[in-house]
């Protein structure tokens, strides 16, 4: 019989437009078209690129894989890490080993190297913030004040938590 599928189909229907409307009506407008484009430092404006915020300038130098070093400190590339050329082409680290570049770059969350960009001269002639002091002030083997342990150091003599 057929009778319960036109019933069915009724009831199907109310319930949908039941949920519709309520949902058109209750809607956040779209918010894609309101977001802000984030300001960066714009080196296009001297014929460069544009470099996200936070990125900063130094000298840099590949020494192994994955070590390097930026501004004459040891630092690491972050795995996955991105090595743009002034010709904003992917470069390998082995094909630049050795080699002094003045770059921009950012870090990743745990503080290591994870996009360089080699620099053209009309970018490098644009002002940049560097980083002149270590990435974080209790950074274990940049600091240079505070008790260090030699390794025979007796345990109830070394300096204990907030000392």
């Amino acid at each position: 019989m057929n009778r319960c599928k036109k019933l069915l189909n009724s009831v199907v229907l109310a319930a949908l437009g039941a949920l519709v409307v309520p949902a058109a009506l209750f809607s956040s407008p779209a918010t894609a078209q309101t977001a802000q484009i984030p300001n960066t430092q714009n080196e296009a404006a001297n014929g460069g690129r544009n470099f996200p915020v936070g990125t900063l300038r130094g000298t840099f130098m590949v020494v192994n894989y994955p070590q390097i070093q930026l501004d004459g400190h040891a630092e690491q590339l972050s795995p996955g890490a991105r090595i743009m050329s002034a010709n904003r082409m992917l470069v390998m680290p082995a094909s630049i080993t050795g080699q002094n570049l003045l770059v921009n770059y950012t870090r990743d969350a745990a503080g290591l190297v994870r996009e360089v960009w080699i620099l053209t001269p009309e970018e490098a002639s644009t002002k940049r913030a560097t980083a002149d002091r270590p990435l974080f002030n209790f950074w274990p083997f940049v600091a240079e004040s505070g008790p260090r342990d030699d390794g025979k150091t007796p345990f109830d003599q070394l300096p204990r938590y907030g000392q």
